[in-house]
């Protein structure tokens, strides 16, 4: 993305002033606002570069770019207007105690503001460490494969031992998962505030030998009667302290950070400025590691243990309905954040049980999520979409080789209504292979996996059985990717408005715009041909004035006399590149345009450069007399209809003056479009060279 890119977007959400803070994720830039409503949604979506516009309550706003986003922020932070930094940027004119001031002052901007907050620290604990997650996933495939292979013995099996050389592959995975406390403790104390060296410390305090050797000796007893929470309790000044493995555990790391970020705002309140530095982080840590080791520690762990059970009490009570409500669940939870969580309790699941079933039933979501991709990438290719093929194609790769649905769901599925339904029903097919196929197979906890993995290609021998998975995965992809081709993508719009659209001026009309945005008309009669001379346009006449039949060719008459020529032919890449719809173009010979069949006038622009027509058979036509001829503002044109009229074959639509039009230098060649062809099975010229007004132009062909 290029710098002006850069600039565009701070533009769109409202300038540097309105920026109060900015950071990202693995694919979105993150921006806290001074005022949402500042901002220019579908501004920001049509920045080259941007996959998509997420608002959120509080004066948030996202912005999704994908795997570039780093490239994105930097050029961000490099412009002039930011120097001084995001944070500063809402404020050349405020300080930060202004601004604080100015929001409590405002209030809560919507009821939904404080959830928002929650999401918000859920999903920031874990995004930061997403790479590392992701490629230690990939070393367990590895060691996986190599296990499903017999290179390897079962690597995690209780007392199998690996040769050393082994043996370190599989410690550059374990060193993710064994400290995930530490990063969690990290990124959730900076987000809530307080100094994340502190939190990290807080928690690096129970994954110390020494605090577990502490319980050397103590037998190990389930609190308050979960299984997976396994506790040692011994007498610390007198005092009951659960000691616990806290390796892998997530759940305490985010309950001590919401407490230290309140410790820590207290503290601020109650210290002298000039000896925060000192005093803060000394007395946080004073307060919180005693609190943490005592209290939030074993909390979090109990909190941990009684999601997990309640999940696998659900999954033993019945697999096969887990298997349907997981899949059918996550498209729902993913952009809330909610599927942060369940992460974690995947985590525990396999520390405590030695395997997890969420991830199997899980993959059937992704791999229908990845295949709603596949099929608008076909699409865009079908349509010559570059914009979009090129979104597709990176979401595409980030889901099947990574696992990440991020891009995918907020670059395209989000913004087009359409695809969700098609997805969710990928979704169930996927569920109902697993949980059918469990039943089969006697499979007491369904589809399950010994490690925490991203589910993704390169992950599918994690799964056992692989076969099982592999089918479902296979079918949710498929069933996904078949119906988003066969019902196409693009949100509905009013037909009117579409073609008001389109006719603004080729120029006018984004690159991604494909015609498929523009529905079939309900209704319609006949696709009348204009009254001419001979067999040819009596023809045309005579199978345009009555009902099309399903499956019956009708043919378009010529609105022009000139010579017929393909869409490539046109000195613009809209036109030229189909993104309108099917059809020809026109080398006028004469100087008016004529109604190609019997019909309404949708869009009849001013300027007389273009017009809409929506024809009795429901076919939506497209002709724009000349390429960038919006510019002569008029001159030259002689408009004979508006907006509204009632036309028929032959009426005329406009005269122009050729010489005002060549003297101004643009080309006079005129596209005629069917703008809803996919609603027809064929939209073929009838044959190119010299043609008359009213003479056959297309053949268009009604679906079965």
């Amino acid at each position: 993305m290029a710098s002006n890119s850069a600039s565009e977007i701070v533009d769109a959400v409202g300038g540097p002033g309105n920026i109060a803070s900015l950071t990202h994720c693995a694919t979105r830039l993150r921006f806290q606002l001074n005022d949402g409503d500042k901002v220019d949604k579908t501004a920001v979506e049509a920045i080259p570069g941007v996959l998509g516009a997420v608002p959120q309550a509080g004066d948030r706003f996202q912005v999704v770019i994908g795997g570039g986003v780093q490239t994105v922020y930097n050029e961000i932070m490099a412009l002039p207007v930011m120097a001084g930094g995001a944070s500063a940027g809402g404020g050349a004119d405020e300080s930060i105690a202004d601004i604080k001031a100015r929001e409590r002052a405002k209030g809560p901007r919507g009821t939904n503001a404080w959830l928002d907050s929650l999401f918000e620290f859920l999903s920031d604990s874990f995004r930061p460490i997403l790479g590392a997650l992701l490629g230690a996933s990939l070393f367990i495939t590895f060691m996986a494969l190599m296990a499903t292979l017999h290179v390897i013995p079962a690597w995690n099996a209780p007392g199998v031992t690996l040769d050393p050389s082994w043996a370190f592959v599989n410690l550059m995975w374990q060193c993710v998962f064994v400290f995930l406390p530490l990063m969690v403790a990290y990124n959730a104390s900076q987000k809530i505030g307080a100094d994340p060296w502190v939190g990290f410390s807080i928690m690096a305090v129970l994954m110390l030998p020494s605090f577990s050797g502490l319980a050397t000796g103590v037998e190990k007893t389930p609190l308050f009667g979960f299984q997976q929470a396994q506790v040692a309790i011994v007498q610390v000044w007198g005092l009951p302290m659960p000691i616990a493995d806290y390796s892998s555990q997530v759940f305490p790391p985010l309950l001590m950070a919401a407490v230290l970020g309140l410790v820590y705002k207290g503290l601020k309140k109650v210290i002298p400025e000039n000896i925060q530095l000192i005093f803060v982080p000394f007395l946080a840590m004073l307060i919180m590691i005693p609190l943490t080791a005592f209290l939030i520690g074993p909390i979090g762990v109990y909190v941990g243990a009684g999601l997990a059970s309640a999940l696998a009490a659900i999954n033993s009570f019945s697999p096969f309905i887990f298997a349907i409500v997981i899949p059918l669940a996550y498209p729902f939870m993913v952009p809330l954040g909610l599927h942060w969580p369940i992460n974690a309790i995947m985590l525990l699941n396999i520390q405590t049980l030695g395997y997890d079933f969420i991830q199997g039933p899980m993959g059937a979501w992704n791999f229908a999520c990845f295949g709603a991709t596949a099929g608008v990438l076909v699409l865009a290719w079908r349509e010559k979409d570059k914009q979009m093929r090129q979104t597709a194609t990176g979401a595409l790769a980030a889901g099947l080789l990574g696992g990440i649905s991020e891009p995918s769901l907020y670059g395209i599925h989000l913004r087009y209504k359409r695809i969700y339904p098609r997805m969710l029903v990928g979704c169930l097919t996927g569920g109902l292979i697993i949980g059918i196929g469990s039943l089969v197979l006697g499979l007491p906890h369904g589809i399950t996996t010994q490690a925490f993995v991203f589910t993704s290609l390169l992950t599918i021998p994690a799964f056992n059985p692989i076969g099982l998975y592999l089918v479902a995965v296979a079918g949710a992809f498929v069933v996904a990717m078949v119906l988003v081709i066969i019902s196409g993508y693009k949100n509905p719009e009013p037909a009117g408005a579409a073609v008001a659209a389109a006719t603004a001026g080729a120029a006018s009309v984004a690159p991604g715009v494909a015609r498929d945005s523009i529905p079939a008309v309900a209704g319609g009669a006949e696709l009348a041909g204009v009254a001419g001379e001979g067999a040819a346009t009596a023809t045309a006449t005579a199978l345009a004035d009555r009902p099309a039949a399903v499956g019956e060719l009708i043919q378009l008459a010529s609105p022009l006399d000139g010579t017929v020529v393909t869409l490539d032919q046109v000195p613009d890449p809209v036109f030229a590149g189909g993104v309108m719809g099917p059809g020809v173009a026109i080398e006028p010979t004469g100087d008016t345009v004529y109604a190609p069949g019997a019909g309404t006038v949708v869009a009849a622009q001013p300027t007389g450069h273009a017009f809409g027509l929506q024809l009795d058979n429901g076919a939506e036509v497209l002709i724009h007399v000349g390429i960038d001829t919006v510019n002569l503002k008029g001159e030259g044109f002689d408009v004979k209809v508006k907006n509204g009229d009632r036309v028929e074959t032959g009426t005329p639509l406009v005269t122009f003056d050729r010489a005002v039009i060549e003297k101004a230098g643009y080309p006079l060649i005129t596209p005629v479009i069917v703008l809803n062809g996919d609603t027809f099975d064929t939209v073929d010229p009838v044959a190119l060279g010299p043609v008359t007004h009213g003479s056959p132009l297309l053949d268009v062909q009604k679906k079965a």
